[in-house]
């Protein structure tokens, strides 16, 4: 396909698609991107400028709006067919501070439900990302809660938990809600009688005991054969071999289990001690950022007797979220370092929407 024609106005195209939504913490947009050709998003927000400026980068500014979800008004956003919500980790995380569903930044939630009461009409599917802490932390009621709050609104709903290295070679776990307006169809392929591999103990524990459940259920996709050393960038000096005194002996031994070595690492503290804890599987290991009590990730590469080290690039981080080369991050190391840290891989998001979300709006819309 010719690139221009995926462009609009010098912008990626989103607006062909048959059904829409509104992306709540839309962040650098690769749900967006990830849902192109499935849904458009009418209406997007963050209040983030460095995140935004990406956004808008790839995407233009028409349907942005840069603000403090607080300040939105349910009555002032245009309808759309599903609204997907991927709010803030923070405190659900183990990277984080483990606050809770009512704490200042995953409290955030509340929010967009109180902006969902507020719509003349509110949209028939709901999606909702987080960290798989949302189910395991404070034995599974920091997701109980937020259940019943869907049942409360007249939804009925289950998880999946799906991990990006399933598409890409990034470890990165994440739970998504998957929400439905009672009354309309699901289709029956879609909905199994138990848990399956979308779903992991805390999940199937949940399921087990709370009322509206849905057992969402898909065939698994095909294996992975990326590897981390498919996304590194080449010509990119190592400068930081001064980390590598901080490797810990068991995975030096790794490191020298092979010929050539592609590992990622991470600096932790452990008995008071700084270490370098690589991975040496061909996986990174899960994009963080500051904010969510975690650092840059290091990549080391042995090639012989010869190791050297340096930090991810931000583009070797975009790829590991499986953001095409074409996607633009402007801004500094940092902005974009963050920027992907703190989204959704790209062909998570086209896998839900193509195994679900297209599928369920496609029953329940022409119900």
């Amino acid at each position: 396909m010719n690139q221009n024609s995926c462009l609009k106005n010098g912008y990626i195209n989103l607006s062909n698609a048959p059904w829409t939504m509104h992306e709540f913490f839309a962040g650098s947009g690769l749900v967006a991107y990830g849902l192109k050709g499935m849904f458009n998003p009418v209406w997007a927000n963050d209040i983030s400028e460095q995140k935004a400026a990406v956004y808008t980068a790839n995407f233009g500014k028409e349907h942005f709006v840069l603000d403090d979800i607080k300040n939105i008004k349910g009555t002032e956003i245009p309808y759309a067919n599903m609204s997907w919500a991927s709010f803030p980790c923070q405190d659900l995380s183990l990277a984080g501070s483990l606050g809770g569903i009512h704490a200042s930044r995953s409290g955030l939630v509340w929010e967009w439900l109180r902006i969902l009461d507020e719509m003349v009409e509110q949209p028939k599917i709901l999606a909702v990302e987080n960290v798989t802490g949302l189910l395991s932390t404070n034995d599974g009621e920091n997701y109980s809660v937020l259940h019943h709050a869907f049942i409360k609104r007249n939804y009925r709903c289950g998880v999946i938990v799906i991990n990006a290295s399933c598409f890409v070679p990034q470890s990165r776990p994440r739970v998504f809600i998957i929400a439905v307006k009672k009354g309309y169809k699901i289709p029956d392929s879609l909905i199994g009688t138990g848990p399956c591999w979308l779903h992991n103990k805390a999940a199937t524990e949940l399921g087990t005991r709370l009322p509206d459940w849905i057992w969402w259920n898909t065939d698994k996709p095909p294996h992975r054969n990326q590897t981390v050393k498919d996304i590194v960038e080449r010509d990119v000096p190592f400068d930081k071999d001064d980390v590598l005194r901080l490797v810990p002996e068991r995975h030096k031994e790794k490191l020298n289990e092979h010929e050539t070595v592609y590992a990622t690492g991470y600096r932790r503290t452990r008995h008071g001690k700084q270490q370098l804890e690589l991975r040496c599987d061909g996986i990174a290991g899960c994009l963080r950022t500051p904010e969510g009590g975690s650092s840059k990730q290091y990549l080391v590469v042995k090639e012989g007797k010869s190791t050297h080290a340096r930090l991810l690039t931000v583009r070797e981080a975009a790829r590991l979220m499986g953001a095409p080369d074409t996607f633009k991050l402007p801004g500094s190391y940092n902005d974009g370092y963050k920027a992907m840290g703190d989204a959704v891989a790209v062909p998570v998001a086209q896998f839900i929407g193509e195994h679900f979300l297209t599928k369920i709006a496609e029953a329940v819309y022409n119900d």
